[in-house]
């Protein structure tokens, strides 16, 4: 190793012989890196599943506009929408198909437990407006009370669900009435629910009484091959006679949805929190780490500044010693981390992963915040005076 840094670095590898002259304090260092990485990674990828489980629901439909209450900040939150402003919406030259989604939260009570089902009513008919997975299934779903399950679904049994087929039907009550599952979709539950469920809009209608065909939850349209969305946005905005509604194109309510899952709700300020704990964490373990190590060797800087050396020459040092801590803690780092989300996702089912965009993320950051700590670690040696240290 030391002839290698010596080839690259093009002279002795000061720093590699200073932190491999305490063996201890080298892997003391180490553990530290990797916990911060450790720590960094894993709220990572739970912020990472939360991105992961918004966007998986957006993804089941396919639509150009949706148009929702003014408090809609979610697929699952705010208030419902009349439905005449779809029709009204129809008359736009552009648009060229309107769809209601009525969406809530459905209980299925077990005997091992509740589990929550976000639950989707729209007409299956409108097969443009869903993926074409979900497209084809939803056919088997035109009867009444009938529907499809995420198999993902957390606190289900799994092989229970993969057993499910149009032949061999599941059922469970729900409000005093049978629902029928005929077949499963791949979801995945996430931080609203244990997962999802698809059926007809008439038969949401029949499971939840509260709700009426004229107040969906969500308008979703469609435009015209060709046509400019932004600018049947602006139309709709002006024609429509609710100012109050929010009407966007389909893959913006997407992102402002996820700014909102991230930057307001709870869970995702804390997630973000935890990843600038964790990076604040690293840079103090590597600032401590080098700021011993410089105060150790003192005497020895002294001598080189003594004999001309400038502070170029100990910031190349000390710099040298930082990423050579930020690459021997990353790897244990990631192989922790990777089982640590691997155990989580078994546990909880939520869509938490290791990915290489992830590591790659992580090993910047990581870099970065050893190089910051070791620029910080150099300024004692800016002030010394060599003739103090003798």
């Amino acid at each position: 190793m030391t002839r290698l840094l010596e080839r690259l670095l093009g002279r002795l590898p000061i720093g590699w012989l200073q932190l491999t002259h305490n063996r201890a304090r080298l892997y003391a260092a180490i553990a530290g890196v990797s916990f911060a990485n450790v720590l960094v990674i894993v709220q990572l990828g739970i912020a990472g599943s939360m991105t992961t489980a918004t966007l998986r629901q957006y993804q089941f439909f396919n639509a150009d506009i949706m148009i929702s209450a003014d408090d809609a900040n979610s697929l699952s939150e705010g208030g419902n929408v009349a439905r005449q402003w779809m029709y009204q919406a129809l008359a736009d030259p552009d648009v060229s198909a309107g769809m209601p989604l009525y969406v809530a939260n459905l209980i299925w009570d077990r005997p091992e437990g509740q589990v929550s089902l976000q639950a989707f009513g729209a007409d299956p008919g409108l097969r443009g407006f869903y993926e074409p997975v979900l497209a084809d299934k939803l056919g088997r779903a035109t009867l009444l009370n009938a529907a499809i399950i995420d198999r993902k679904s957390r606190n289900l049994d799994a092989g229970e669900l993969a057993g499910i087929r149009p032949h061999s039907p599941l059922t469970f009550e729900y409000g005093g009435k049978t629902i029928t599952l005929y077949d499963t979709i791949s979801g995945g539950g996430g931080f609203v629910a244990d997962g999802f469920l698809f059926m007809s809009d008439q038969s949401f209608l029949n499971l939840f009484a509260n709700r009426t065909s004229g107040a969906p939850d969500h308008i979703l349209l469609k435009v015209s091959q060709g046509a400019d969305v932004a600018a049947v946005v602006a139309r709709l905005r002006g024609a429509i006679a609710d100012k109050s509604l929010r009407i966007r194109s389909y893959s913006t309510a997407r992102d402002e949805e996820l700014r909102y899952q991230n930057t307001q709700r709870p869970t995702g300020l804390i997630f973000g929190f935890g990843v600038v704990i964790g990076i604040l964490v690293g840079i103090v373990i590597v600032y401590q780490v080098l700021s011993t190590d410089v105060a150790a060797h003192l005497r020895e800087y002294a001598t080189f500044k003594a004999m001309g050396y400038g502070h170029r020459f100990f910031l190349g040092i000390v710099l040298e010693e930082a990423m050579i801590l930020a690459m021997f803690g990353f790897l244990p780092g990631v192989i922790v981390a990777t089982g640590l989300l691997n155990l989580l996702n078994a546990k909880t089912g939520l869509p938490i992963a290791m990915t290489g965009e992830m590591a790659i993320m992580v090993f910047v950051g990581t870099v970065a915040a050893c190089a910051l700590s070791g620029a910080i670690a150099t300024r004692r040696l800016t002030a010394a005076d060599p003739a103090d240290l003798f």
